[in-house]
C-alpha cells in the first residue's frame, strides 16, 4: 500500500461527495446572499454580518479544495470482499489481553478516518499494525498510551 495515497472505501468517497455536493449548492449560495445583503447595509467596517459571513465564507472554500484535492487523488477499495487479510476497507475484530470484550473496528485512510464511529486509520498505530495481519495473529503495538497487546478475532 502506498501510504500517500488517499485511499477510501466507497462509502467514504460517497459521503465526501456529498459533503462537496452540499457545500458548493447549499452553504455557497447561502452565504453569497448573506453578504450581498449585509454589503447592503453600508459600512463593512463595522458590519458583524459581513464580517461573519465572510470568514464561514473563507472556511468553506477551504474545505471545498480539501475534499476536491482528496477525491481527485482518491484510491477507492471495496470493503471486506472476502479476503482474509487486513487491509483498507477491512472490518476487525480485536480482543485486547486482559479484556472480556472484543471491540471491532474498519481500517479507513486517513480522510475518512473517525474513532467515534470505529474507524481508524491505516496510518494510525493500531491500523498500521494491523495491516497484511490474518485472524488469529497476536499483536503488540506502540501506541500514544502506552505498549497495546492483542489477538485479531475476525477479519471481515
Amino acid at each position: 500500500m502506498d501510504s500517500k495515497a488517499n485511499y477510501l472505501t466507497s462509502v467514504g468517497e460517497a459521503e465526501l461527495r456529498a459533503e462537496l455536493r452540499h457545500l458548493i449548492e447549499v452553504r455557497r449560495p447561502e452565504l453569497a446572499q448573506k453578504l450581498k445583503v449585509a454589503v447592503a447595509q453600508g459600512d463593512l467596517k463595522e458590519n458583524a454580518d459581513y464580517h461573519d459571513a465572510k470568514e464561514q465564507l473563507g472556511f468553506i472554500e477551504g474545505r471545498v479544495r480539501q475534499l476536491e484535492a482528496i477525491l481527485r487523488d482518491a484510491v477507492v477499495v471495496e470493503a471486506g470482499a472476502g479476503n482474509d487479510e487486513v487491509r483498507v476497507g477491512s472490518t476487525v475484530v480485536i480482543l485486547e489481553d486482559g479484556e472480556n470484550e472484543a471491540e471491532e473496528y474498519q481500517i479507513v485512510g486517513s480522510a475518512e478516518a473517525n474513532p467515534r464511529q470505529r474507524k481508524i486509520s491505516l496510518e494510525s498505530p493500531i491500523g498500521a499494525a494491523l495491516l497484511g495481519k490474518n485472524q488469529g495473529k497476536k499483536i503488540k503495538v506502540q501506541t500514544p498510551d502506552g505498549i497495546i497487546r492483542f489477538k485479531i478475532v475476525a477479519v471481515r
